[in-house]
């Protein structure tokens, strides 16, 4: 049997359950890397577009180039209509299908994680860098229990099974992003942690749309019906509801930002 893995192909799904938190998190990220307007971007691994959509509305960029290697993500952000300045490009993080020296500011939005060879993604940025110009990203913390899901992560490694983690989890832990973007030769390294939280108008709706998650399907699928019955009941009870039903919880994520020398 083939082993599950992570697959981005619907974007519209994408949005309901990660765009929202996507968004939460790159406002405080976007306060505090606080860019000059009339930037080049270019947003590595940008998904269905919702943080590119964020972009161009807070920081007046001259540029966005989105690359992603999901035709299907990348036809739902290109019909964004916050968006309208931003171009996409199918493509893979280790090898950008762009000119070397192109932008003055490259991202990553919940991706290195998910890049088999952060090393390879973060040398990637340099590369397309202008010298002088600045790689960033932010990605959830999932080692160290920030991500969204891990109320219900929590629950599936309590009832003895293992849940879908990204190929290069490790990649989120604060200290592998000071190595990276030091052996990529970045200068003036800052680092922060963003906490943001989401609300739900009761336990159904957080349910539901956790289920969207792109790790949650494969891993429930390597359960048995009666432990995913008793694994809702397990989450509900550890979700604590306000006097109108709402549910809201915090996520942590790590965030990393370096110049180019030069």
């Amino acid at each position: 049997m083939a082993e599950p893995n992570i697959r981005f192909d619907d974007g519209a799904e994408y949005e309901r359950m990660m765009g929202t938190w996507s968004r939460l998190a790159g406002e405080v990220f976007l306060d505090w890397l606080a860019p000059p307007a009339g930037l080049r971007w270019i947003d590595i691994g940008c998904g269905n577009g919702a943080f590119t959509e964020l972009l161009v509305a807070r920081c007046a960029p001259a540029e966005v180039h989105g690359v992603d290697p999901s035709e299907g993500q990348l036809a739902f952000a290109r019909n964004r209509p916050g968006a309208p300045i931003a171009t996409y490009a199918r493509g893979d993080a280790m090898a950008l299908p762009c000119e070397a020296g192109r932008f003055d500011a490259a991202v990553m939005a919940l991706v290195i994680f998910f890049v088999p060879d952060p090393a390879k993604g973060v040398a990637e940025m340099a590369r397309v860098l202008k010298p002088g110009g600045w790689a960033s990203t932010y990605v959830w913390d999932i080692l160290g229990g920030g991500f969204p899901l891990e109320p219900i992560q929590a629950e599936i490694r309590a009832l003895g099974y293992k849940p879908l983690l990204p190929p290069s989890a490790p990649a989120s832990r604060m200290e592998a992003l000071r190595a990276l973007w030091r052996d990529a030769g970045f200068l003036d390294i800052e680092t922060r942690e963003i906490t943001v939280t989401r609300s739900f108008a009761d336990f159904e709706d957080f349910w539901t749309t956790s289920l969207l998650g792109s790790s949650m399907r494969p891993t429930l699928a390597t359960m048995k019906p009666e432990d995913v019955a008793l694994l809702k009941e397990r989450v509900r009870a550890r979700m604590v509801a306000d006097g109108a039903g709402r549910i809201a919880y915090a996520a942590r994520a790590n965030a990393i930002r370096g110049r180019k020398p030069g």
